[in-house]
């Protein structure tokens, strides 16, 4: 399973690259807003952070024609850029014709079982499903994972499912267990995720059971 950091914060993103943990990272107009420098170059930097990773970065247009236009110069930016784009039915004809010129697309704010399949019959390379706000209207995004999950397999569709809106460490774990390609996640959250409070203990106590030997080299 793939991981993803959520973010367009460079520093953040150099600081987990180190951990060897990150396969990509996925950005939008907020977190790329939020940086307050020019978007383009931010979107470059990232991309040369992760050279071999995945760099996922979404369309500013709405305008059908426009959407296809900037999606054809976003993904000429780099070669492991993939272009996000809504899961709207104005930009389904948009998205099958980018498919087929080989555009890899991640389409985003997919919300149904029904709208997953469209995009895996057209042949995305990511959806990106939301768990978070399924969750902000009484659904359950981990039962909608696996539903995915299973529809996927049975028809042995190539389109891979990236969660996103992930909100704390549980959802991550949810989705780990439904069995998803990758998930893409806040910073906040995964460094919630890369702690636990039984593994400090234990390591205090390890230190504290060592340090009453008054070795102090070793081996």
């Amino acid at each position: 399973m793939k991981l993803f950091l959520d973010t367009a914060n460079v520093a953040a993103i150099k600081k987990w690259v180190d951990t060897g943990l990150i396969d990509g990272v996925t950005t939008n107009p907020t977190h790329l807003a939020k940086e307050g420098t020019d978007p383009k170059k931010r979107v470059l930097e990232i991309c040369k952070l992760l050279p071999y990773g995945e760099i996922s970065v979404e369309v500013t247009e709405t305008d059908p024609n426009k959407v296809y236009e900037q999606a054809k110069e976003i993904a000429a930016l780099s070669d492991n850029i993939l272009v996000k784009i809504p899961c709207h039915r104005d930009y389904y004809p948009i998205i099958a014709q980018l498919v087929d010129e080989d555009v890899k697309l991640n389409i985003t704010l997919v919300f149904s079982l029904v709208q997953s399949l469209f995009m895996c019959k057209l042949g995305v390379t990511y959806i990106s499903p939301f768990i978070g706000r399924w969750d902000d209207i009484d659904v359950e995004g981990k039962d909608v994972l696996i539903e995915l999950r299973d529809v996927i397999d049975d028809y042995t569709y190539e389109t891979q499912v990236l969660a996103a809106s992930i909100r704390g460490v549980r959802h991550l774990h949810e989705a780990i267990l439904s069995g998803v390609d990758a998930a893409t996640v806040p910073l906040d959250v995964l460094q919630k995720a890369s702690q636990h409070i039984l593994t400090d203990q234990g390591i205090g106590k390890f230190n504290a059971d060592w340090a009453k030997l008054g070795v102090k080299n070793f081996p």
